[in-house]
């Protein structure tokens, strides 16, 4: 009986100093595996932070350069018929917007989905406008018939989404 009381007192100091060597080793391993993922987590945001930056700036380029204003002053020829400018106007929206489609990668969906609606507004206007004048017109009629009906919306989609987007990236930084 003594031998296992000797055994005891050896063995249990043992698996006291073991346990406890478990204990503070697993914790050092644990915050150091944290450490690294903080680490990580932040050397990403040095990265994709300039990439977020430069996805708001070109979305918001974007919609500046698709308002109803802006596209019809930059793809209006003098020469063109109402059918060639309505061609041109969708075929440069959907350039524009094809250009800027992984953007949609670094924004939040919100701010994406604000971003789709105003490109569907502004060809759903373009193809309205279309609609209320002759295909062989001066290009000229299109573009009067669209700034009149965006002159009637008291703000925007194009306005509207830019708006999201500086709210959404303000939230960021």
């Amino acid at each position: 009986m003594n031998h296992w009381i000797d055994l005891l007192k050896i063995t249990l100091p043992a698996l006291i100093l073991l346990a406890a060597v478990y204990y503070v080793v697993g914790g050092f391993l644990r915050n150091s595996e944290k450490l690294r993922q903080l680490e990580m987590i932040r050397e990403n945001r040095k990265i994709i932070t300039p990439l977020r930056l430069q996805a708001y700036e070109r979305l918001i380029l974007f919609l500046e350069r698709i308002a109803p204003d802006s596209i019809v002053l930059r793809a209006n020829y003098p020469s063109n018929t109402c059918e060639q400018l309505h061609d041109e106007l969708l075929q440069t929206i959907r350039a524009e917007y094809e250009h800027n489609l992984s953007q949609q990668l670094y924004v939040s969906m919100e701010a994406w989905n604000s971003v789709k609606s105003a490109k569907n507004y502004t060809v759903s206007l373009i193809n309205a406008a279309a609609k209320e004048v002759e295909n062989e017109a001066p290009a000229i009629e299109l573009s009067r018939v669209m700034l009149n009906m965006a002159a009637e919306m008291e703000r925007p989609p194009t306005q509207k989404a830019i708006d999201e987007l500086k709210a959404d990236i303000h939230q960021l930084f």
